[in-house]
């Protein structure tokens, strides 16, 4: 895994990183808000709870932010889905 990479599995690690992505490219919620036509409460909002955003919305966030989403496996991988963390 390179530094550039960031494994996600439960919605607490993605509303910090969601916060921390947006700041290093010296945005505001404001800035955000403006690029992606919503309000900056919706941002806060989706910062502070991402799981409840649609994942349209997420992925257009991670765009605006120069991300993209790759899935892999799980290491080691979940025995069932029901131990899945998501």
């Amino acid at each position: 895994m390179t530094a550039a990479q960031y494994p996600i599995q439960t919605p607490q690690q993605l509303a910090p990183l969601l916060r921390a992505l947006r700041k290093k490219q010296g945005l505001t919620q404001a800035d955000l808000a403006e690029q992606l036509g919503i309000t900056r409460q919706a941002v806060t909002a989706l910062e502070a709870r991402p799981e409840a955003a649609t994942f349209e919305r997420l992925m257009k966030v991670w765009a605006v932010l120069g991300l993209q989403v790759l899935l892999a496996p799980r290491t080691p991988p979940s025995p069932s889905l029901d131990a899945v963390e998501w």
